[in-house]
């Protein structure tokens, strides 16, 4: 739960390399804390956030997945890419178009940015690119020739000053969630460089992305799948063969490219490096169910099987940071919430 004591303001943050299951975590702590404000951080639609609600499955490459708490305002930040389509079409599909806000400072992904993400031969095929555009809009940005959002007539509608909502918010004591996109082996910075996203992806830079101090953020909650999947080139010590991803069951495909991920086992060294760089403060843990079968749907930590406690203790105790969630299946209330006995 959100402690009185602190600064009402958390981050979630992808530990891995994406895929880590940080929509459904953002769903259940939406739900469970109801902030007054979600505000969506990272990269733009490069980044697919699932989550399963009310029986429909959401597949959402702009907007958090905290929308299904129907008392929050829903922002995206200014540091964030924007492509009006994808957004618009995903405000009409979740019914929150009275509110979402969208900063006008956000730059946008134009049709000639998609194109040569796609046909760039570097981009495409040496980087394994998702080819929507984030890395020529940011190099668009960075060159100072990017269109803003405030230039688009389809987004004005939504257009807000995101900072100034999510720093009055903080005064106030209001509960803010920031959800982040990717993982930390992404960063453009501290990741698997080349094979990285186009700006960094750690906690420090989704605080920049709202407008939000490192002074007034609480919670760093570091998002970690319990095994670890990739989707594109690049390193990966602990990959396994699709032979073997088969034999345990594990087969999974990227929401926005549809690629099949790479599987691998978990890394607890870097797990330990990235909690250090995102400053975590909590950890949560997702796949429980996949990797030991027996716990799908258990929502008591002593009613998991054996083996999956001793993993998650093993986890606990190298990294050196509480787990207080752990996600035993693909349904938000599919999840074991410590927070009451870690915090």
């Amino acid at each position: 739960m959100i402690r009185g004591d602190c600064l009402p303001c958390s981050i979630v943050a992808g530990g891995q390399w994406g895929d880590e299951g940080k929509g459904k975590i953002v769903a259940y702590l939406a739900l469970s804390d109801r902030p007054k404000i979600i505000a969506r951080a990272g990269v733009g639609p490069n980044a697919g956030h699932t989550v399963i609600y009310k029986g429909k499955r959401y597949g959402l490459r702009q907007i958090s997945c905290g929308f299904v708490y129907e008392g929050s305002r829903v922002l995206i930040g200014p540091g964030v890419l924007v492509n009006p389509d994808i957004v618009v079409k995903e405000a009409e599909e979740t019914g929150i178009k009275e509110r979402l806000g969208i900063d006008r400072h956000c730059a946008v992904i134009e049709p000639s940015h998609i194109e040569e993400d796609r046909t760039s031969e570097h981009l495409r095929g040496k980087i394994g690119t998702t080819g929507t555009g984030c890395g020529p809009a940011n190099v668009a940005r960075v060159s100072r020739v990017a269109k803003l959002a405030e230039e688009v007539k389809e987004l004005e509608p939504y257009l807000a000053d995101v900072p100034l909502e999510v720093n009055e918010a903080i005064e106030r004591g209001d509960p803010v969630l920031i959800e982040g996109s990717q993982g930390f082996g992404l960063s453009l910075v501290h990741g698997t460089y080349p094979y990285v996203t186009s700006k960094d992806t750690s906690a420090s830079t989704l605080a920049a992305d709202v407008g939000v101090g490192p002074t007034n953020v609480d919670e760093v909650i570091l998002v970690f799948k319990s095994y670890v999947s990739r989707v594109g080139a690049g390193p990966f010590p602990t990959e396994i063969s699709q032979e073997e991803a088969e034999r345990m069951g594990i087969v999974e495909y990227g929401t926005v490219t549809g690629r099949r991920r790479r599987i691998g086992k978990f890394d607890f060294e870097f797990a330990k490096r990235s909690a250090m760089i995102n400053g975590a403060t909590q950890l949560a843990l997702t796949c429980i169910d996949r990797l030991f079968k027996g716990n799908r749907g258990v929502k008591k930590f002593e009613k998991l099987t054996g083996e999956a406690k001793a993993f998650i203790g093993r986890v606990e105790e190298e990294i050196g940071i509480p787990i207080t969630l752990l996600s035993t299946g693909p349904r938000i209330e599919d999840i074991i919430d410590l927070r009451s006995e870690k915090l």
